[in-house]
């Protein structure tokens, strides 16, 4: 199938498809990959996927925005490594509410080398459901990740003992709650436990399993089952926030969830969503008072080394590409 691209900008063809080709490769709740791409003469349009939003886990759509963030992230990131510079504008037009932003690449400039590592981590990263090992991550790093957010316009806050402790009890509540809701389940079913075959959606080879000790902050199961792991590590655990909860916020927000994404695999780190205390509107409200009242938490991510596992699948090019001029 040809697909409707041809050269924009500065870019050629060929690397338009690369650039969308690394767009797609961002994480996205369930990997319903909620995006749609259309290239026209002013450039590269983002647009939200309503068709394939979460209603029940992401009722508001938050998740959604997020994911798409993290799209334009890299988006922005891979036509910078190409050498041109990706003018950005969110939501250009008020009467189209799927349409999040427009990426214009103009203007050739040197890349920067920090933005290259982060280019070249794209098609490293992955989410990784394992327990992960023991051992710290150094402080060092983790003042990269609060810098990473930082520069997206968003917040990686430190968090005390007590806090981390109080966000642990939130993970369990908000996980009580969305397993006694049989709608929940519903939706999680059909996104989860998919064959090889499947584009979309996790699979069952790459779930990593529940860890022996529901203790730690492992607690989803995405299709393989307990797999008797111990839980006896004590991961990085974070906090990514913003200040205002507005649809322009989150995507921001999304942004800078993936560029903290980026700088933990250029620095050799695995990730994985710790998503119930940010699912559940109650228990997201306890945590925004847990962090102070002040932000608005958008994901809280778990950091460290885990065992190798597969990669989600990714839909092909033709099949999020909606036209062209």
């Amino acid at each position: 199938m040809t697909l409707p691209i041809t050269s924009i900008g500065l870019l050629d063809s060929d690397q338009v498809k690369s650039v969308i080709g690394a767009a797609v490769l961002a994480p996205s709740t369930h990997n319903t990959q909620p995006w749609r791409f259309r290239c026209t003469r002013a450039g590269i349009e983002l647009h939200a996927d309503p068709d394939r939003a979460l209603p029940v886990a992401d009722a508001d759509q938050r998740e959604l925005l997020l994911s798409c963030g993290a799209a334009l992230f890299n988006l922005r990131t891979a036509i910078h490594a190409l050498g041109a510079h990706p003018a950005t504008t969110l939501f250009p037009r008020r009467d189209d509410p799927t349409l999040l932003a427009v990426v214009r690449p103009l203007g050739a400039r040197r890349p920067d080398p920090r933005l290259i590592q982060l280019a070249d981590a794209i098609p490293r990263r992955h989410t990784n459901r394992t327990p992960f090992a023991p051992g710290r991550v150094p402080a060092s790093v983790v003042a990269d990740l609060r810098h990473a957010a930082e520069v997206e316009q968003a917040w990686l806050p430190r968090l005390s003992a007590h806090q981390l402790e109080g966000l642990r009890e939130l993970v369990h509540r908000g996980h009580r709650l969305q397993v006694s809701d049989p709608a929940f389940l519903a939706e999680w079913r059909h996104w989860t436990g998919r064959g090889p075959d499947s584009r979309d959606g996790v699979p069952a080879y790459a779930a990593g399993g529940t860890p022996s000790n529901n203790g730690g902050w492992v607690l989803r199961d995405f299709g393989s089952g307990p797999r008797g792991l111990p839980d006896d590590s004590e991961p990085l655990v974070v906090v990514i926030g913003s200040f205002d909860d507005t649809r322009a916020e989150r995507l921001r927000a999304g942004q800078a969830m993936q560029r903290v994404l980026l700088t933990a695999t250029a620095a050799g780190l695995d990730a994985s969503f710790i998503s119930q205390p940010v699912e559940v509107p109650a228990v997201r409200a306890e945590l925004r008072q847990l962090l102070g009242g002040g932000l608005w938490p958008q994901i809280v991510l778990r950091l460290g080394r885990g065992e190798p596992v597969p990669w989600t699948p990714r839909r092909p090019l033709a099949d999020v590409l909606v036209g062209a001029w």
